[in-house]
């Protein structure tokens, strides 16, 4: 009969034990770490609303506000304070119409936003401009609509030239078309390197689900999609991988400096096929459904909103984003400087 078993020599018996032994300290997880979201990996979504005279707050999206053109600019320098390095930029106008030409208006709301911030805050804060038409059509659609109803393609993609040449005037930084339009980038990219605005980047919406998540979001920016219905024919079905993994390689091959995924957490499996495939930053939007279920079942103390928060953006940045859009930019910035 065998004697007693030695335990002594090193890694015997237990390996898995040298895992637990680096477990032990908050010192000795921070030193082993293999994934960290700090504060550069933050860009932070906001809205801004033409005629208003004070910020109003967004119900579905706790602790986020439709901002006077002041009150952005404030909300800005609090953010290069905190270290985020960008934000994406939403108007919200008075008039919309059936072509949404305040999206292209060289006196629309973003256009007077943007400008007020290059202003404020010179480079110290990347300022990337949203570029669609759903914020500014009255029909809530992102395009110019056809007779028969239906999105016309190629009219919405020569009216996304036009709004990228009067944000690039504006002074954005990137241009984020998010229309999911055939060709979008291509006719983008051609319209600023013709107009002398070369040095302004795109950051594609190259795979944008057709997710039930956007809820808030839409409250937000006032949209309704006229006749209930919905985005389907342009937006990526839920239920497909492929599809987003061409439809990223086409905007890459268009000119796409960056490119997003969105929403994040529910594809996570497309977020780190993309980022295994391509060779440009990848960006992933943790969009308003997401952020409004952690902030519901915190304030109701089901779950440790910020903890949730900061577990939930260490998995998208693990899952292989290099930038995270996301309404916790502010608090999880504060958290991290704390």
């Amino acid at each position: 009969m065998e004697g007693p078993r030695s335990w002594t020599a090193a890694g015997a018996g237990f390996p898995e034990r040298r895992l637990r032994r680096l477990r032990r300290t908050p010192a000795l997880r921070r030193l082993v770490a293999e994934t960290r979201v700090t504060v550069d990996d933050l860009v932070a979504p906001l809205f801004v609303r033409e005629g208003i005279s004070e910020p109003v707050p967004i119900s579905s999206l706790p602790g986020q506000s439709q901002q006077t053109v002041g009150s952005l600019v404030l909300e800005a320098k609090r953010l290069v304070s905190l270290g985020v390095p960008g934000l994406v930029l939403f108007g919200v106008p008075e008039r919309k119409d059936a072509r949404g030409s305040g999206a292209w208006d060289r006196d629309g709301i973003v256009q007077v936003a943007l400008s007020e911030l290059r202003n404020a805050v010179g480079d110290e804060l990347v300022l990337i401009a949203d570029l669609c038409l759903d914020e500014y059509t009255d029909h809530g659609h992102c395009g110019v609509l056809a007779p028969d109803g239906t999105v016309d393609n190629d009219a919405t993609v020569d009216r996304y030239g036009a709004v990228a040449l009067a944000q690039a005037a504006a002074g954005a930084d990137i241009v984020a078309p998010s229309g999911m339009m055939d060709g979008q980038v291509g006719a983008i990219r051609a319209a600023l390197d013709g107009a002398g605005h070369d040095q302004v980047a795109i950051l594609a919406y190259a795979a944008k689900y057709a997710s039930a998540l956007y809820g808030p979001f839409r409250d937000a920016v006032d949209v309704t999609i006229v006749g209930g219905g919905d985005r389907r024919a342009y937006q990526q079905d839920p239920a497909n991988r492929r599809e987003a993994l061409a439809e990223v390689a086409l905007d890459v091959a268009e000119g796409a400096d960056l490119v997003m995924v969105k929403p994040a957490l529910a594809y996570l499996d497309i977020l780190a096929a993309v980022a295994a495939t391509v060779d440009v930053p990848v960006a992933a939007y943790q969009v308003s459904g997401e952020y409004a279920m952690v902030k519901a079942a915190g304030e109701r103390g089901w779950i440790d909103g910020d903890a949730v928060a900061l577990e939930q953006l260490t998995a998208i940045k693990r899952a292989g984003a290099d930038l995270i859009l996301t309404y916790f930019a502010a608090e999880v910035a504060g958290q991290l400087h704390g």
